[in-house]
């Protein structure tokens, strides 16, 4: 089975397991129902014509939040990493055929017990510590009671009262196209719970069909406090938690494969009033970008139903975002904390953490994105170079095992941020898949700081190293690239080029001074840009400005 003890973990009632699996039929489930794009179109339909506008999101939004403020909170949805199922022994792989990762555990058939997959556990505490979180060292888990066609057993295990973590806070920084700054967002809870399947709905078609493979998957949610106030905030704050999770190797955080999920939950109020505005919730969320401009169009929508007199139509309400037409669309109204007659979960024993299993996992904790960031500007990196290097934790790696191995700090970074990266965006390759090694830009730096080779050199030699590896001293050696330091071999080549140009030199000489670059770059083509470059201007400027 899925579960995998861990020293420090107690789990407490002995509990039954099936003695035998049903045999699976492998397929698509059908439910007769209407599509999802169906009913949003009816309840379209159904509701009162507004005059939203559709413009500018963020100009509309300054515009209307001189009298109004947004209160913004996110749930997330973190899917774990783990080999098999939170709750069973099936694993989890995305793009499987439908149906093709299942048993009567995770479809929820009579007389099937649940057994937890410790991992969890251990991903659980990682995030909570992370965040800032104190841990419940006795938790439980609860029964979330609610009907939908992708949830087999018509309920969720989820924790409700008790969750393993709470009352943390995550440190962001804000990109500086956005006025950069320091934030620190609460968080109010980090729960473990299983995920639903997937309705997959037809195009016009009057049933939708379900794939239970992801029924079962583990789930950590973290809930912020409703500290955000804008899209951009936000969007930050969701990136931040992608870069966490990354960071701790719990999950892999792919928004696009539905490994991160986030609903946005907004309300408005006039500036000065205490109380919170009635909270609607945005789904379909499945990028940064789209979620601040989700935001912001709800935003300005609220703001406008309160200009316009007509807050009652501001309802507790979960909207979808429709990228094409930018806007949110009414999907249902909003269940109560009453709907989900939340109770123990009565298959599942209490779990108990040791002081000594939460000091070990502390121990093993990476150093996470906000420590680098403060780590790389003690190094006296710019905020650009932090933000950037710190976030993508490969890339991060791959800098500092360069600067380990004794490599200029700044020059490592404008090597890793410029021609190494504008490479891997071009051939849509990430760091790990190149065949420059850390040791080897390590090395390629100091063979251009000592001057063996030029800049330049330098450049070429970089290109061959990221495509087909190599060393930069066999590259060196093989190509005879070391540069040339000799004074009398380069004033021979400055010699050689002036007499051949001498049309330039008399233009030169008559006040075009920018004719220098044409004489360098002809030296640098004469030594097959082996020339040093300080030594060869040095010597050029010379004999240009000599009196004839």
């Amino acid at each position: 089975m899925a579960l995998t003890f861990l020293r420090g973990i107690q789990l407490n009632p002995s509990m039954l397991y099936p003695s035998s699996y049903f045999a699976r039929k492998h397929g698509v489930l059908y439910c007769c129902m209407r599509s999802a794009q169906t009913q949003t179109a009816t309840q379209e339909k159904e509701q009162t014509k507004l005059k939203v506008s559709t413009q500018s999101q963020p100009k509309a939004v300054d515009k209307f939040l001189k009298d109004f403020e947004a209160v913004i909170g996110i749930e997330t949805h973190v899917q774990l990493s783990t080999l098999t199922k939170a709750f069973c022994s099936c694993p989890y792989n995305y793009g499987s055929p439908p149906n093709t990762s299942v048993c009567p555990v995770c479809m929820g058939l009579p007389g099937a017990l649940p057994v937890l997959n410790s991992k969890v556990i251990e991903s659980a505490v990682r995030v909570g510590l992370a965040l800032n979180c104190k841990l419940s060292l006795n938790s439980k888990f609860d029964r979330k009671q609610y009907f939908y066609p992708d949830l087999p057993k018509g309920y969720q295990i989820s924790q409700f009262d008790i969750p393993i973590a709470s009352g943390g806070y995550l440190d962001v920084d804000l990109p500086l196209e956005y006025g950069g700054g320091h934030r620190k967002f609460g968080i109010t809870r980090v729960h473990m719970e299983e995920d639903a399947g997937k309705l997959l709905h037809t195009d016009g078609g009057s049933y939708s069909q379900v794939d239970l493979n992801r029924a079962g998957v583990p789930l950590l949610e973290i809930v912020s406090e409703p500290d955000m106030t804008t899209g951009i905030e936000a969007a930050e704050y969701a990136a931040e938690l992608q870069r966490l999770v990354r960071y701790l190797g719990v999950g892999n955080g792919n928004m696009q494969e539905g490994s991160l999920r986030c609903d946005v939950n907004i309300s408005v109020r006039p500036i000065g009033q205490l109380e919170f505005g009635t909270k609607v919730e945005i789904k379909n969320l499945n990028s940064f970008s789209s979620m601040s401009r989700a935001i912001d169009y709800e935003i300005s929508r609220q703001v406008e139903l309160h200009n316009q007199g007509q807050i009652d139509q501001i309802v507790q309400e979960t909207r979808l975002w429709e990228e094409g037409a930018q806007k949110t669309v009414t999907m249902r109204k909003k269940e109560g904390l009453a709907d989900y007659r939340y109770f123990p979960e009565p298959d599942l024993p209490g779990v108990s953490l040791t002081e000594e299993y939460v000091n070990s996992i502390r121990e093993s904790l990476p150093e996470l994105p906000e420590d680098k960031r403060r780590r790389y500007e003690k190094m006296g990196l710019s905020m650009q170079d932090v933000l950037f290097l710190a976030n993508d934790i490969n890339i991060a790696d791959f800098f500092d095992t360069t600067t380990a191995g004794g490599a200029d700090i700044k020059l490592a970074a404008n090597w890793i941020m410029g021609d190494i990266a504008a490479y891997m965006k071009n051939e849509k390759v990430n760091i790990n898949e190149i065949k420059l090694t850390p040791q080897e830009l390590g090395e390629l730096i100091a063979s251009i700081k000592d001057e063996t080779i030029s800049g330049k050199i330098g450049k070429e030699i970089l290109f061959e190293l990221i495509a087909k590896g190599g060393t930069v001293k066999g590259l060196i050696k093989e190509k005879d690239l070391v540069q040339i330091v000799d004074t009398v071999e380069i004033e021979k080549m400055v010699d050689k080029v002036i007499a051949d140009s001498p049309k330039q030199l008399e233009q030169y000489r008559g006040g075009k001074t920018k004719l220098q670059g044409y004489f360098a770059g002809q030296v640098m083509k004469e030594s097959k840009g082996k020339a040093n470059p300080k030594l060869l201007n040095k010597i050029l400027l010379e004999k240009l400005n000599a009196k004839s």
